[in-house]
């Protein structure tokens, strides 16, 4: 050995060094790339299949299951670079599932590889939401109810799938869960586990049909010093919808549009709009209802009036066009009021809601 010369601190071996003064073949017997533990253990709910993964309950697919569980159970030299991990699961049982890994990476420069075999074991756990369903567990009721008027079944049909609508939409959540609904006298009660999910329903309900909510909050038990509380939020639905015509101080209108505290009104025989609050809707009338309006195909039209065959009876009748007529529209939006058939102004598609 020349004096000076760079030498593996192990061996002795005169050659290039890691930074550790290690030849390669010493680097390597006493450098591990990763290492994996021979089972993992996996809790998983009996009731809804929710898998608990990294200390939150949720619901994931295999593939991505089995690569958080590597993700939170392997453990890689520090050093390492160029990390590159490729899994092959193969299903044992119902609750045992082999998995193998290799992992490839560099340290210092050098490539190394891994293979693991490790077993998945599942256990059953009973997840917080169905400890909480089990125990009628819940955190707000939303009441939907109408002002002027009962819902009918369709409307309130109607109003109950938003709620489904919604959760599609929205990010997962297990305290987004339903503990009980039923018909009541009036309208229809949702009881639920979570109060934001209410609040945004809620919201949401206003968006679409218009309408009112009124929130209640009720005291029912302390925790650490906290008022535990339950929230009941009462939506109210306008009795009409958009296209509906109403009348309002003796002049008849089209509800175009929602707006936060009322809505928009648009005169059937003039182009004007005007804005109006909930307290001023209750004294108004419906005359027409979207639902009773018809698209009746014209038999033929001069610059004034238009004919068109009544379903009623089958025979023609004449309606005067409405303000907006273009001269070219082979059919018109008809309401009968007050038995006389009416054309109506076109709402446009954004007015409309759709």
């Amino acid at each position: 050995m020349a004096l000076g010369e760079a030498f593996c601190i192990v061996c002795g071996k005169e050659s290039e060094l890691t930074s550790g003064r290690l030849c390669e073949p010493c680097f390597r017997e006493r450098t591990t790339l990763s290492s994996l533990t021979e089972t993992m253990q996996l809790f998983r709910c009996p009731k809804c299949m929710m898998v608990l993964q990294a200390g939150r309950w949720g619901r994931l697919e295999p593939e991505e299951l089995h690569h958080g569980m590597i993700q939170s159970n392997l453990d890689v030299d520090g050093r390492a670079e160029s990390l590159g991990v490729a899994m092959h699961s193969e299903p044992v049982d119902e609750r045992n599932t082999k998995l193998t890994i290799q992992v490839s990476g560099y340290i210092d420069g050098l490539e190394f590889g891994d293979e693991h075999d490790t077993i998945i074991r599942v256990s059953d756990a009973v997840c917080p939401t169905c400890t909480r369903k089990a125990g009628n567990y819940y955190e707000a009721t939303v009441q939907l109810r109408s002002s002027g008027r009962r819902l009918s079944e369709d409307e309130l049909a109607a109003v109950r799938a938003t709620l489904d609508e919604l959760l599609d939409s929205m990010e997962p959540d297990p305290m987004f869960f339903i503990t009980s609904e039923s018909a009541v006298t009036g309208g229809w009660d949702v009881v639920m586990g979570s109060k934001s999910l209410s609040r945004s329903w809620g919201r949401f309900l206003i968006k679409r049909f218009g309408g009112s909510t009124k929130e209640t909050n009720t005291v029912v038990g302390h925790k650490d010093g906290v008022d535990v509380t339950r929230l009941t939020l009462l939506y109210r639905k306008p009795a009409f919808d958009i296209g509906d015509v109403i009348r309002l101080r003796n002049t008849d209108w089209l509800v175009a549009k929602w707006q936060k505290d009322g809505a928009i009104l648009a005169s059937i025989t003039r182009r004007e709009r005007t804005g109006v609050t909930w307290r001023d809707l209750e004294k108004s009338n419906v005359l027409s209802r979207t639902v009773d309006q018809l698209d009746v195909e014209l038999i033929n039209r001069d610059s004034s009036a238009a004919e068109f065959l009544d379903p009623r009876d089958w025979k023609v009748r004449a309606v005067g066009l409405p303000f907006d007529d273009d001269g070219t529209s082979e059919t018109l939006r008809v309401a009968l009021l007050a038995d006389e058939w009416v054309a109506l102004p076109n709402l446009s598609r954004t007015d409309r809601g759709d």
